[in-house]
């Protein structure tokens, strides 16, 4: 098989008035990022609150995204569940769905040694039939170190890639320099939204990161930009990017501000089955206007109507026209100016 290459995008858990997974809206949402031309689907990570579903929601969220994407595009599984056994459930319930690898974290909650590790992962090596790709997020599971990954990368066949959501680019580029010269169609993914361009550059071979759910567009231009090795368009999108990020990253319950980023494009989501305090739900609002503003700015007008004060036009994050999941621009509220965004907008295409 390739290479797993480009921006695989971490789906969110969309949710039912009953609180259970709604599968009309997770549907939407592939159809929608499909059509955005994103490079693949990353669903049960932690956007997808993993941790909040269980064991058959998952193995049910993951049929609904397999029917709906019906070999499209390639789709990465979540399967970091609590134990081997569970682990290899989930893998071969990811292979009879036809899903292109499986993305397994270190083991989480518990701290384990570093032989432990390789000896975990060499397990589910050898007994996973679907291909692997190694998640390594320090803040939530145990942090997998360099050598232990280029020993499994260079042992096990199986293993063929990984995908790193720390923000340590000296440790991203030493996993490139250790395991692409002796093994280049090792996948390495960066799993930061802030390391997109830096990580592209220095070789890597694309990312799964949130931002993407929220703005494929956007992600989408600055990958097609890296690869053409328009430097200059990609950081100058990056740089656009920043503000956006850092607003949906903020607040104390990742991933709220990605799963508000998704209702002001236009998606019906249902709260999060983490429960807030007032002073959180209020706190939210003012975050959620954030959003809706920096995306008005960047040329997304369907957030407009939750954006108070109209901010100066500025360019757009892509410089590409931008659509509602239904395909038409959402209404502006009374009085934005949104032909003046627009007009913004496009003569900055290609600046």
């Amino acid at each position: 098989m390739s290479p797993l290459q480009g921006i695989f995008v971490p789906i969110i858990a969309p949710y039912a008035a009953d609180g259970k997974p709604s599968e009309s809206a997770m549907r939407g949402i592939v159809e929608w990022l499909i059509g955005k031309g994103v490079s693949g689907l990353f669903p049960n990570g932690g956007m997808g609150e993993l941790i909040r579903l269980s064991h058959e929601e998952r193995k049910h969220s993951l049929k609904i995204i397999a029917d709906q994407s019906r070999g499209r595009v390639p789709v990465i599984a979540g399967a970091a569940e609590p134990d081997l056994g569970l682990v290899l459930d989930m893998c071969n319930c990811c292979a009879d769905l036809g899903c292109r690898a499986v993305s397994i974290t270190g083991p989480y909650y518990h701290k384990i040694s570093q032989e432990s590790m390789e000896h975990y992962f060499r397990q589910i090596a050898a007994k996973s039939p679907v291909d692997i790709i190694i998640s390594h997020i320090p803040p939530f599971a145990n942090e997998i170190s360099v050598p232990v990954m280029k020993r499994l990368a260079m042992d096990c066949p199986r293993i063929v890639g990984t995908m790193d959501a720390g923000k340590d680019l000296c440790r991203f580029l030493h996993v490139l320099n250790e395991i692409k010269p002796q093994r280049p169609e090792f996948s390495v993914l960066t799993g930061w939204d802030e390391l997109l361009v830096p990580s592209l550059m220095m070789g890597g071979d694309g990312a799964a990161i949130p931002t993407a759910g929220v703005v494929p567009e956007a992600i989408m231009r600055i990958y097609q930009a890296a690869r053409s090795e328009d430097w200059p368009q990609a950081k100058r999108m990056q740089f656009k990017l920043l503000e956006l990020f850092t607003a949906m990253l903020g607040g104390d319950h990742f991933p709220e501000g990605f799963r508000t980023g998704y209702e002001l494009r236009g998606f019906s989501v249902g709260p999060a089955r983490q429960i807030l305090s007032p002073q959180e739900e209020a706190e939210r609002k003012v975050i959620r206007e954030r959003i809706a503003c920096l995306l008005v700015e960047g040329g997304f007008s369907e957030a407009a109507d939750e954006c108070r004060q109209c901010p100066a036009p500025k360019p757009a994050f892509d410089g590409m026209p931008t659509s509602a999941p239904g395909g038409q621009t959402a209404d502006a509220r009374p009085g934005y100016d949104i032909d003046a965004i627009v007009r913004s907008v496009m003569a900055n295409i290609g600046r």
